[in-house]
């Protein structure tokens, strides 16, 4: 396999927003995979791609760009939704010459937040992507498990406002990791103790501007031009419901648009970062889908 990349692509107030690419073996003109991580739009990086994942991908003969995006609250979600764009227009403008990218078969694949990224390129990337795959992702996010404080995390310590605040800055941010991504954590855990995650990704009240977010929940914006689509979720996901892809399956499903839903009896949120057999058979089922729709 050939060596990765890593390029900016993008500059934006300042942030340097950077992909890491994993050419595949063999000659140019290969389809491609944009890989979107998690953390809740507020933490994580490109560097959170599994490399079991990442093998199979390649073996399968697609390119993969891990990208990062500014990262909320520093960050809102307007900007961050224009990351997600630019991105896919980089890999289309930049990826043949750079990597052997066959520009038009891109697929975009993204888990937990991540994954609503990926449901939010069905809606907002021109060209659509070629399909979507979305690990325990998420179409509405101003719903009660949002917007209202979560049970699960109030099990928890309370996080004070002023800690919250202490952990993030004022400077825009597009990668986090290590002690970095514990202490936004904090912001997180505070965000879903008083529901307000909808509030401080994007600088609006849900419950006030309810509209405001339309454009920005997936389930809002199926069409029958919507991509093929395969969502996964584990069905104990504490941390995004289980619902979430019930709800843009049906949306997809009322749409007539092709799409797969592969439920996990036992799994939790992250289920597939143990390289167990729920996990390989999910992969199994994601390459299929993706060699049927973007190869």
């Amino acid at each position: 396999m050939n060596a990765q990349q890593t390029h900016v692509y993008k500059m934006a107030s300042g942030c340097e927003i950077r992909a890491d690419v994993h050419p595949p073996a063999g000659a140019p003109g290969r389809p491609g995979i944009v890989w979107i991580h998690g953390g809740a739009l507020i933490m994580g990086s490109r560097r959170l791609l599994a490399r079991w994942q990442r093998d199979l991908y390649l073996q399968a003969g697609f390119a993969v760009i891990a990208i990062d995006y500014r990262l909320a609250p520093e960050t809102k979600l307007p900007a961050i939704i224009d990351d997600l764009q630019d991105a896919f227009a980089w890999a289309r403008r930049e990826g043949p010459h750079l990597f052997g990218l066959d520009p038009l078969r891109l697929a975009a694949v993204g888990h937990s937040a991540g994954g609503y990224l990926t449901l939010m390129a069905g809606c907002c990337v021109d060209p659509r992507p070629r399909a979507l795959v979305s690990f325990y992702g998420y179409g509405d996010i101003i719903g009660p498990w949002y917007s209202q404080p979560d049970p699960f995390y109030c099990r928890e310590p309370a996080v004070s406002a002023e800690e919250a605040r202490a952990s993030v800055g004022s400077t825009p941010i597009a990668e986090s990791s290590g002690d970095q991504d514990e202490r936004r954590d904090h912001f997180y855990l505070y965000c879903r103790q008083r529901g307000l995650w909808p509030k401080e990704v994007s600088g609006h009240d849900p419950h006030a501007e309810a509209g405001w977010f339309s454009p920005y929940c997936p389930v809002q914006n199926v069409t029958p031009e919507y991509p093929p689509t395969l969502l996964l979720h584990g069905e104990r996901d504490t941390d995004v419901p289980y619902e979430q892809s019930e709800m843009m399956a049906e949306a997809l499903e009322q749409a007539g648009v092709e799409h797969e839903f592969v439920a996990v009896p036992d799994g939790d949120h992250g289920f597939d970062a143990r390289e167990d057999a729920a996990a390989t058979a999910a992969m199994d089922r994601v390459l299929r889908f993706l060699q049927r729709h973007a190869e």
